[in-house]
């Protein structure tokens, strides 16, 4: 297989820029639309993109695939991790949001051993120990500066960590392109279900940021809140491409480490767009969250027996990354 590292971090650190636009964009938004909503129209603007790279890539016959119980279920979970993470925007700075979501690698190797029977050293553990030190740098408990919307971002890493695992478990080689339509398809279906129910039940109002962004009714966007919502799923589309051209032109582990710069944009957009200024604990609890995460994947990639490495590092849509690749060249 082709080995080119420095094409495969330029593409890598692209995607990953590209996709933080998204981040940013959910979060303008997210005082005046339904999540549901925002949900909805993206996934309609990304669905015929995600097509279209289906069939570029293994023929739209990849479609009807023997594995289609494992990727709806999950689909499902990565819908109510991606539910969990967008909430969290209204109630937090960005920098914060993301950079909680990033001990997605802790949470997969704390759930490896119940789920896989993986067995794990005291260096990996030490590792998820540190990391969870710097949440807890970050969340600061028992201050008045305490957010409860911080569990969110904590949530939808363990959500996705889960769904990672339940792609390991189920040995899926299916590629990026098919697992992303399927779930592109799952979260247009699910918002549009969750959008009814609540509907049917009344709810449409809650004090809460978090919990408005759920349960406000859908109305109109404007033509530049339409645009905006609707370039989610282009930049989504363009993303996958990026993030799935970095981890074919180059061996996973040396592409690895740059999804960490994604912690580098979140607080430059929070600034720009919205006059947040991290908080000296953000930073610090950011820094240990990414030393402990890379600890934690070199150690477990050292202690591999396999000819083959499973991506499951925070892809901010998840579904770039999670095919199998040959660490050879």
């Amino acid at each position: 297989m082709q080995h080119n590292p420095l094409r495969g971090i330029c593409y890598l650190c692209l995607g990953v820029l590209v996709f933080s636009l998204q981040d940013a964009i959910i979060k303008q938004v997210s005082g005046s639309y339904a999540l549901t909503e925002v949900v909805f129209i993206r996934s309609c603007v990304a669905a015929p993109i995600l097509l279209m790279l289906v069939w570029r890539d293994t023929g739209w016959r990849s479609l009807f695939a023997s594995h289609l119980d494992t990727l709806v279920l999950r689909a499902m979970v990565m819908f109510g991790a991606y539910a969990a993470y967008y909430m969290a925007f209204p109630a937090l700075p960005l920098a914060d949001a993301v950079a909680l979501y990033f001990t997605v690698p802790l949470f997969v190797t704390a759930l490896a051993g119940p789920m896989l029977g993986e067995r794990n050293g005291w260096p990996v553990w030490a590792a998820v120990l540190l990391g969870f030190g710097g949440v807890m740098v970050m969340l600061q408990p028992g201050t008045g500066l305490f957010n409860p919307a911080a569990l969110l971002s904590l949530l939808a890493a363990a959500f996705y960590g889960l769904a990672m695992l339940l792609a390991r478990k189920h040995g899926s080689s299916l590629s990026a392109a098919v697992m992303g339509f399927y779930q592109n398809a799952v979260f247009l279906v699910g918002a549009a279900l969750v959008a009814l129910l609540l509907h049917l039940m009344g709810i449409e109002h809650a004090a809460h940021p978090s919990i408005a962004f759920v349960v406000r009714p859908w109305s109109a966007p404007t033509v530049v809140d339409g645009l905006m919502i609707g370039l989610c799923g282009v930049v989504a589309s363009i993303g996958i491409m990026l993030l799935t051209s970095a981890y074919r032109v180059a061996r996973a582990s040396t592409v690895t480490p740059f999804e960490y710069t994604g912690i580098l944009w979140a607080p430059l957009w929070g600034f720009l767009f919205f006059n947040e200024v991290p908080r000296a604990t953000t930073v610090a609890g950011a820094a240990v969250i990414v030393v402990a995460g890379l600890i934690a994947l070199r150690v477990a990639k050292s202690d591999a027996p396999s000819t083959a490495e499973l991506q499951v590092t925070a892809d901010p849509f998840g579904i770039a990354k999670e095919t199998l690749h040959d660490p050879s060249p």
